[in-house]
C-alpha cells in the first residue's frame, strides 16, 4: 500500500514538473517564436554561427524536440543544406544542459516569488508581458515540483518497497536506459527526466551510475519523437536530419554504457553532490558528442544523404506542401500554413469544374480518371488540414487567431464538400449522359459553359475574401447563391413548357440537364459559403433560417 502510494505521488510530482516545462515553452513560443524562426534562419549559414543558435534555442524553448523540427523544416523546404542543421541539432544537444545546470543547484526558495511575478505579468494587458508570465509561472512551479521531489525522497528513501523496486532497476543499466528513453519520450523533455533522476540521487535512493544510466537514456529518448512528427514521413530525405541526431544519440548512449564504471569513479572524486555530478554527466556526454561529431559533419551528411536518397517521384498531388509542423509552436505562422495550404484547395476545384465542363459538352471519358484523384486529393489535404489545425495549442492562441483557426476549417471543409457533390453526383449525371448517348442543344452547351464559368469566378473571389476579408465583396459573393437559385428555377421551367409543347417526347437530355444545373447551384452554394458566410455571421448579417420568423408571421386562425 504505501508502495503505491509512493508512486502516485511521484506521478503527480513529475506531471506538475512536465506542466512547468510546458508553461515555459509555450510562453517563450508566444512571446518570440517568430523570432525565434528568424534568429534560426539567420544562423543556417556557417557551422558556428548554426551550433550556437541551437544552443540558445533550445535553452530558451527547453525543448530539443522543438529545435529539430525548426530545423527539419528549413531543410525540408531546402532553405538550408543538411550540415548547417545537423550543426544546430548539436547545438540544440548542448542547450538542454543549460536548464538542468540551474535547477541542479538549490534554488527552490525562489519558486514562491517566480509564481508571484508571473501572476502579476500574466494579468497584465500587454501580450509580451502576459506571455512572460506563463513563463515565470512554469518556472515557479518546476522549482516547486522539484523541491517536493527532494522532500519525496527524504520521506520514502527508506520504503522498503521503493528500494527493493528501484533496487532491481539499477542493477540493469541497459533496462534504466531504456525506462528513462520511454519517459523522456512521452513526455517530449529530457530535462524533466534528468531532473527527476538528478532528485533521486541526491537523496540516495537511486545509485549515482544508475542516475546516469537513467541520464543516457533520457537523452535517447529526447531524439525519437522528431523522427516519427511532421513532415519527415512525406520523403526519405526530409528523415536525414532527425536520423542523423538519433544515430549520434545513440552512440553517446552505448558508449556511455560502456565507460560507465570508469566515468563514475572520475566524476565521484570531481563533484561530491549527486545532483551536480548528474547534470555534469549530462553537459560533458553531449560535449563530448559535439566535439566527436563536428569535425565530420560534412562527410557524416553525404552519408546520410547516400543512405536517404530524395524521392525523385512525380509530386503527388494528395500530399500537402505547406504543413510545416515546426510552426505549431508559433500560431499565427502555422495559421499562415494552413490557409495557404486551404487556398491550394481552391486550385484543384477548378481542375475537377474544368474536366467537367470538357465531359459534358465533349463526351470525353477520359477525365474520370483525372476527376477522380483530384477529388481524392482535395480529400486528403483537408484531412491533413484539420490534423495540422488540432496540433496546435488553444493556450498559444489569442481571440483572433482562434478565429482564424475556425475560418481556415470551414473554407477547407466547404470545397471538400463541393469536390465531393462533383465526384458524386456530377460524375453519375455525366456517366448517363456518355452512355445514353445525350447531347445538350447549342443553347444549353453555352448556358452550362457560362455557369461553370461563373463558379469559377465566385470561387476566385471567395478565395481573394479568405485572403483579404471584406464586408462588401462578402456581400456580393452571397448574391450569387440567389442567382443560381434562379438559374435552376429557369432552366427547369425552360424543360417543362418543352414537355407541355411535345407530349410526347420526354426530352431525356432536357431532363438531364436541369439536374446537372441542380448539382452545380449546390456547388457553387458551397463555394460561396466557404468564405462569404463567416464574415456575413460576424457582422450580424446572417439570417439563421430562411423561414420566416413566427413572431413575425400572421398569427392562424382558430
Amino acid at each position: 500500500m504505501q508502495l503505491g502510494y509512493a508512486l502516485i505521488n511521484l506521478a503527480g510530482l513529475a506531471a506538475l514538473l512536465l506542466w512547468g516545462v510546458r508553461m515555459v515553452r509555450t510562453g517563450l513560443q508566444r512571446a518570440f517564436g517568430a523570432r525565434l524562426r528568424l534568429l534560426m534562419g539567420r544562423a543556417l549559414c556557417s557551422r558556428w554561427r548554426s551550433f550556437l543558435a541551437g544552443i540558445l534555442i533550445t535553452a530558451l524553448l527547453q525543448s530539443s524536440t522543438a529545435t529539430a523540427l525548426m530545423a527539419t523544416s528549413f531543410v525540408a523546404k531546402k532553405v538550408v543544406g543538411l550540415v548547417p542543421a545537423l550543426a544546430v541539432m548539436l547545438g540544440a544537444n548542448v542547450g538542454t544542459t543549460l536548464i538542468v545546470q540551474l535547477f541542479s543547484f538549490p534554488v527552490f526558495a525562489a519558486a514562491p516569488a517566480a509564481i508571484f511575478s508571473g501572476l502579476l505579468l500574466f494579468r497584465s494587458r500587454n501580450t509580451t508581458a502576459h506571455d512572460l508570465g506563463r513563463v515565470f509561472i512554469g518556472l515557479g512551479l518546476i522549482l516547486l515540483s522539484l523541491h517536493q521531489m527532494v522532500e519525496f525522497a527524504d520521506t520514502y528513501a527508506q520504503s522498503a518497497g521503493l528500494r527493493e523496486l528501484l533496487g532491481t532497476v539499477s542493477r540493469q543499466p541497459l533496462l534504466e536506459a531504456l525506462c528513462a528513453a520511454a519517459f523522456a519520450w512521452a513526455a517530449h523533455s529530457s530535462a524533466a527526466a534528468i531532473l527527476l533522476a538528478a532528485s533521486f540521487a541526491a537523496k540516495g535512493v537511486v545509485s549515482l551510475p544508475a542516475a546516469f544510466a537513467l541520464t543516457l537514456g533520457a537523452n535517447l529518448g529526447a531524439a525519437i519523437n522528431p523522427v516519427f512528427e511532421g513532415t519527415t514521413g512525406r520523403d526519405p530525405a526530409f528523415r536525414r536530419l532527425p536520423i542523423g541526431n538519433l544515430f549520434n544519440r545513440l552512440v553517446g548512449v552505448l558508449g556511455g554504457l560502456l565507460l560507465l564504471p570508469e566515468v563514475t569513479a572520475w566524476l565521484e572524486a570531481w563533484e561530491p553532490s549527486p545532483a551536480r555530478a548528474v547534470a555534469d554527466f549530462h553537459t560533458f556526454l553531449n560535449l563530448s558528442l559535439a566535439l566527436l561529431f563536428f569535425p565530420w559533419l560534412s562527410g557524416y551528411g553525404r552519408l546520410l544523404a547516400a543512405w536517404l536518397p530524395e524521392r525523385k517521384d512525380k509530386e503527388d498531388l494528395r500530399q500537402p506542401l505547406y504543413l510545416d509542423p515546426a510552426a505549431l509552436g508559433t500560431p499565427s505562422v502555422a495559421l499562415g500554413s494552413a490557409a495557404r495550404e486551404a487556398l491550394r484547395l481552391v486550385d484543384l476545384l477548378k481542375i475537377v469544374l474544368e474536366k467537367f465542363r470538357e465531359i459534358f459538352l465533349k463526351g470525353d471519358r477520359q477525365n474520370f480518371s483525372s476527376v477522380q484523384r483530384t477529388a481524392d486529393a482535395m480529400d486528403k489535404i483537408h484531412r491533413a488540414i484539420r490534423s495540422y489545425l488540432s496540433g496546435l495549442d488553444r493556450d498559444l492562441m489569442n481571440e483572433a487567431e482562434r478565429v482564424r483557426l475556425q475560418d481556415i476549417l470551414f473554407f477547407s471543409s466547404s470545397l471538400e464538400q463541393a469536390a465531393g457533390f462533383a465526384e458524386k453526383e456530377l460524375q453519375g449525371l455525366a456517366a448517363e449522359r456518355i452512355h445514353k448517348n445525350l447531347v445538350f442543344p447549342a443553347g444549353e452547351q453555352v448556358e452550362l459553359s457560362s455557369i461553370i464559368e461563373r463558379i469559377l469566378s465566385n470561387l476566385r473571389m471567395a478565395s481573394s475574401l479568405f485572403v483579404t476579408p471584406d464586408l462588401e465583396t462578402a456581400r456580393t459573393l452571397a448574391l450569387e447563391k440567389e442567382s443560381f437559385r434562379s438559374l435552376e428555377a429557369s432552366a427547369s421551367a425552360a424543360h417543362f413548357e418543352r414537355m407541355r409543347a411535345s407530349p410526347g417526347d420526354h426530352d431525356p437530355a432536357g431532363a438531364l440537364y436541369v439536374k446537372v444545373v441542380g448539382q452545380l447551384k449546390r456547388i457553387n452554394g458551397q463555394v460561396v459559403a466557404s468564405a462569404a458566410y463567416p464574415i456575413l455571421e460576424r457582422e450580424g448579417e446572417l439570417l439563421p433560417s430562411r423561414l420566416r420568423s413566427v413572431t413575425d408571421a400572421d398569427s392562424p386562425a382558430r
